[in-house]
């Protein structure tokens, strides 16, 4: 046997914190993917390092570190998952209500594209996969996401890796079950920049002119809209529209919008604001997604901290 220290020894807690901290970019992401809250994904980056700190003399180099952090960093979130199930009141229908959008900041800020593929931070894939059992969403993510081998993903989880096969089978077929069929349209720079823009553009000015034809025009007829943490949600142009109309759009007392745009989970995302108190201050943020030159899906999100999606507090 080898006299040579072990490399993750308890003196080396600085170099320990060093090579952990080089992944936290990709394990917060992994994280946001199996729990769709990017509040929660912050919290269980931290307990995944002090989880590995404590477990350090496991580590036995059978898999490279990064694979043991990510094996950490799913069973954290797999135990966060069954906390969650334990505190929430059943839902009179499936919904994420938890979902919170990721700032383009931060999806930025690390230093591996592979990681933060387009189609796997959309808001419908990550609703998608909330449709999964949580073990079977985990091997998904470990296997088409990170790239680990089925070997690897199945020491990790501390299952067969015949379970890790039939889990990502079970789990692949719900994504073609759950995700729409242009989904192939997702990657990046399928949709040409400039026709985004014109109908963001067009989208905007409606928007700010309560012009309810001008807005039904950048409208998909099957439209599907949520609002986060609200259960409901609605499908159709037509139904969406009436819905807004119902809660005050384009009523004086609701007042005009003004909108500024910027980008969550890799997609186009609009920040509304109302006047109020001398100010337009924020109110809602829309996350947009696009399909055949229209609007296919908006996501509406409360608009509570403008900064953290690069948004002005208040408008002037």
């Amino acid at each position: 046997m080898s006299t040579q220290a072990h490399p993750l020894a308890p003196a080396d807690r600085d170099a320990f914190a060093a090579l952990a901290e080089r992944h936290r970019h990709e394990l917060q992401l992994h994280c946001y993917r199996m729990l769709a809250s990017f509040d929660d994904a912050q919290d269980l980056v931290q307990e995944t390092f002090l989880r590995a700190w404590r477990k350090r003399s496991s580590y036995a180099g059978r898999s490279s570190f990064r694979a043991w952090l990510y094996g950490i960093a799913t069973n954290a979130c797999l135990d966060a998952i069954a906390r969650r199930a334990r505190t929430l009141a059943a839902a009179p229908s499936f919904e994420v209500t938890w979902l919170e959008p990721y700032p383009e900041a931060e999806l930025d800020a690390g230093p591996d594209d592979a990681v933060i593929a387009k189609e796997t931070v959309e808001l419908a894939y990550l609703v998608a996969i909330q449709h999964m059992t949580p073990q079977s969403r985990a091997v998904l993510i470990l296997r088409d996401v990170v790239g680990l081998p089925a070997q690897e993903t199945a020491d990790q989880l501390g299952i067969t890796v015949a379970a890790v096969n039939s889990a990502l089978q079970r789990a692949r077929a719900v994504l073609a079950e759950q995700l729409p069929a242009e989904r192939a349209e997702w990657a990046p720079g399928a949709e040409p920049e400039a026709a985004e823009k014109a109908l963001l553009d067009r989208y905007v000015r409606a928007t700010e002119a309560a012009d309810i034809e001008a807005l039904k025009a950048t409208l998909a007829e099957e439209l599907r809209f949520a609002m986060p943490p609200q259960p409901e949600s609605f499908v159709g142009r037509d139904t969406v529209v009436g819905f807004w109309v119902s809660g005050g759009f384009g009523t004086d007392e609701l007042g005009q919008m003004r909108c500024v745009l910027t980008r969550v989970n890799r997609q186009a995302a609009v920040g509304c604001y109302l006047p109020r108190e001398g100010a337009w201050r924020p109110f809602a943020l829309d996350v947009l997604r696009f399909a055949a030159g229209e609007i296919a899906e908006i996501t509406t999100f409360p608009l509570e901290d403008p900064a953290r999606y690069g948004l002005p507090e208040v408008l002037a």
